[in-house]
């Protein structure tokens, strides 16, 4: 029985060869989209999901509410791990992570011939306890050595590029970073951390190097007995019973006593919600964007709903074909059950089929999708979680849903009817195609819409002023290699060698540029007559030079510009500051022009963190600018002078930019030796910020794309049936003296109709979809109506090429072949 199924079901697809080319096409386009997305989804929900003890894991966040808006970050003070764990018995152990610091020059074999350097960026402290917590396999050494002052793991691809095939264990690697150079031991190797892994490191130096103050270079804000400065990644390993929110309530008590004037609430986020939060409400920081990954599987399902509708329509589009089949078949003693079984099998069939072209396409592009999500994708991914059974079950009950629709439809015929011949159209046919036609090109004429607003997003944010001038600007990287008493006499020997070059029309030396974070941020300054509150406002603060105003075209408000000799000042002799038009508010000044020649204290700062009292005098106040992303408002930025080498900036003459590039590293390595050059342009690495919109847009495009090709597929195969079945019709209109354009109207209406309702439905929802999405940019484009227009044009146009195509073909034949058969 099943075998004569199969065979009656392959010959009815090779019978109908325009019904089974489209679905087959339809489906396996659909599929495959579906598949690739997942797999995206799948690994964003895999992230750090392979740690062992996972259920049991704790980042501890700061939270603060201001102006009625909540915030929270990841930097906390060093001392408040071994305070939860000498006073809680729910704290089993912890491990703090210091990122960035960390980073800089990393020398091999120092003295020696084979010396390798490389600046690293994947370079952190950690306690001893890192490996206890979370799970990197251990291939070499012992894990516990951290716990030892200047140790350090590395990963295996560093022992690789360091030490290539040799034993890495006992070698010693220099260490050039913001507490100057330092020796470690490599004591341990451990396995590259995965791709799904949000703690991805090269090197693991131990924190207990830094509780030796000799090691601190100066930067005693890194004190490891600090509970004022905030700085350090903490997170806490719990009994398996333990309740982390009790846990957090006692912890919070604890620190109010330990300092009294402790403003942040502590928070406990399960290490399970740091890279996707539990919800769109969450408001915890992560690494992750779930409002993305929830579009995508909207997306991803929207995109395969639209492939099974057009089977859906297709099968009862072409039921007048199989009405007598259905007929003969229950005169000689068919039920409707068996009919029912006939035609689903066949429906599974074709999903069958479509799948396997779809895992086909898949293995075609998946090293150019793998490309455009910047991850190494494939099937695989899916053993990682539970979603491929999620996928696979949806893919199951999609194909079981529409293929049942189409069977019970076609075996509920009245075989009297159909044998006389007489059988009609179904009223409630002909309205459930047209519905799912309308509900087809709603979601195509909504991706169009929404892949427009958000290009014209991007580009706003590519081009708008900034208020600062980006092109032709190359930044070299800062030296950590030699930082002794000379440093600062080389660096002024660099920029006096920068200034003698014709290609160069100007320079300096910054602590960042835009695009690039600023020097740190912090709170504790006021300006005059602070209210209440004023000492938590967080400002950025930066360190320029007095070259760096003009090398990138910002203006000053009111005030004037630093000098070389403020700029030549330590920071400790330091009593200047320019602050913009931003921080100038929120320090309590009616204008630009009032606040030029006023102080700015930092005593709040020096209560909370120590240091020296200082009232700064505002020199100038600079004009607001975009320092970073149009995604975020314009901070309050405070600047102070200083010759700060984090940065070297030229404004370039592009012609023979080889040769000028060549001469700049002759010059940056005869000061600063031992140091590799590197280089990045401004105007890049600006919009480097925008590079998950460029890729939402690549996504969408070819969503929108796919969604609409695969509807006009249905729309094609509708078209195609129904001027087969009023072929006669068609014929007799000819005899009569209709011409092709009123003929090729005629049909065309009736489907334009059904496009025109789709616009009118997908127009509100898209904008509504949009303008919400808008709001996650402080700064954006408008809505403007004629995108809609463009969207709804586009979906007219396609589809009129469609059905007009089918609609013309049958024009054109002679009416004699239609009527013959009369």
């Amino acid at each position: 029985m099943i075998r004569n199924y199969f065979t009656t079901a392959l010959r009815n697809l090779k019978k109908n060869p325009v019904f089974t080319a489209i679905n087959v096409v339809g489906l396996s386009l659909g599929m495959a989209a579906f598949i690739l997305i997942f797999q995206y989804v799948s690994f964003e929900k895999s992230v750090n999901k392979f740690h062992t003890n996972l259920p049991n894991l704790y980042r501890v966040l700061y939270e603060v509410s201001f102006q009625g808006k909540t915030n929270t970050w990841t930097s906390l003070p060093p001392a408040l791990a071994p305070l939860a764990k000498d006073k809680f018995e729910e704290v089993i152990d912890y491990c703090r992570v210091l990122d960035g610091a960390g980073n800089g020059i990393v020398i091999s074999e120092s003295g020696k011939k084979s010396e390798k350097s490389f600046r690293e960026n994947k370079v952190v402290y950690a306690d001893g306890s890192f490996f206890k917590l979370f799970t990197f396999k251990i291939l070499e050494g012992k894990s516990e050595s951290l716990f030892q002052p200047n140790t350090v793991s590395i990963s295996k691809s560093i022992s690789e590029k360091y030490f290539g095939k040799n034993n890495a264990l006992g070698k010693t690697l220099v260490f050039n970073n913001e507490f100057g150079s330092g020796l470690y031991t490599v004591t341990s190797i451990f396995e590259n951390a995965p791709a799904n892994s949000d703690l991805d490191y090269n090197f693991i130096l131990s924190l207990q190097t830094l509780a030796n103050p000799a090691n601190l270079n100066g930067s005693d804000w890194a004190r490891l007995d600090n509970f004022d400065a905030q700085f350090i990644e903490t997170y806490l390993l719990t009994g398996e019973n333990a309740n982390y929110l009790a846990l957090e309530s006692k912890l919070n008590e604890a620190i109010k006593k330990a300092n009294s004037d402790q403003q942040e609430i502590a928070r406990l986020q399960p290490m399970a919600n740091i890279h996707l939060p539990e919800s769109l409400s969450d408001y915890y920081t992560t690494s992750g964007n779930l409002s993305f990954l929830y579009i995508l599987e909207g997306i991803a399902i929207m995109i395969l709903v639209i492939a099974w509708f057009n089977y859906v329509n297709l099968s009862t589009a072409s039921a007048l074909k199989r009405a007598k089949e259905v007929g003969i078949r229950k005169v000689i003693g068919a039920t409707r059950k068996q009919l029912a079984v006939q035609f689903l099998g066949e429906s599974l069939l074709l999903n069958s089929i479509g799948l396997l072209v779809a895992l086909a396409i898949v293995n075609l592009v998946q090293g150019t999708y793998n490309q455009l999500v910047h991850q190494e994708l494939s099937l695989s991914i899916f053993k990682q979680n539970w979603l491929w059974l999620g996928g696979f079950l949806t893919i199951l009950i999609g194909a079981f849903a529409t293929g049942s629709y189409s069977a019970f439809a076609l075996s509920s015929f009245n075989p009297s009817q159909t044998l006389k011949g007489v059988f009609s159209k179904s009223a409630k046919g002909i309205l459930m195609r047209k519905t799912l036609v309308v509900f087809q090109f709603s979601i195509s004429v909504l991706l169009i819409a929404s892949t427009i607003i958000l290009y014209r997003q991007l580009d706003y944010m590519q081009n708008k002023d900034l208020g600062v001038s980006l092109n032709q600007l190359m930044t070299m990287m800062e030296p950590e290699v030699g930082r002794d008493s000379t440093f600062k006499q080389r660096s002024r020997a660099f920029l006096n060698d920068l200034s003698q070059q014709s290609f160069i029309q100007d320079y300096s030396m910054s602590g960042s540029v835009p695009g690039t974070f600023y020097n740190y941020n912090t709170s504790g300054y006021t300006g005059k007559n602070p209210s209440p509150g004023d000492e938590e406002i967080n400002y950025s603060i930066t360190f320029i030079d007095d070259h760096y105003l003009n090398l990138f075209g910002i203006s000053i408000s009111a005030g004037k510009n630093f000098t070389a000799e403020m700029c030549s000042k330590r920071f400790s002799a330091n009593d200047k500051v320019m602050i913009n038009e931003s921080a100038a508010s929120l320090l309590g000044f009616a204008s630009p022009l009032e606040a030029v020649g006023e102080k700015v204290s930092n005593a709040a700062e020096v209560k909370k963190f120590g240091g020296d009292l200082v009232e700064y005098e505002i020199v100038g106040v600079i004009k607001d600018y975009h320092h970073l992303s149009l995604r975020k408002s314009i901070d309050p930025i405070l600047f102070f002078p200083a010759y700060n080498a984090h940065y070297f900036t030229v404004n370039l003459n592009t012609l023979d930019i080889k040769n000028n590039i060549e001469r700049l590293e002759e010059l940056y390595k005869k000061n600063f030796p031992g140091n590799p050059f590197e280089f990045f342009f401004v105007d890049e690495r600006y919009n480097q910020q925008y590079e998950s919109e460029q890729q939402y847009g690549t996504v969408f495009s070819l969503a929108s794309g796919l969604a609409i090709f695969i509807a006009c597929l249905g729309l094609f195969g509708l078209a195609t049936f129904t001027v087969e079945q009023r072929k006669k019709e068609i014929g007799i209109r000819k005899v009569l003296g209709a011409n092709v354009s009123q003929i090729t109207n005629l049909f065309s209406f009736d489907f334009l109709r059904l496009v025109f309702i789709a616009i009118l439905i997908a127009t509100p929802v898209s904008w509504y979809a949009m303008e919400k999405w808008l709001q996650d940019f402080a700064y954006h484009t408008d809505i403007q109506w004629w995108i809609f227009g463009i969207a709804g044009g586009m979906a007219v146009l396609i589809a009129l090429v469609t059905v007009s195509s089918q609609a013309v073909k049958a024009a054109l034949n002679n009416p004699v072949d239609s009527l013959r058969s009369e």
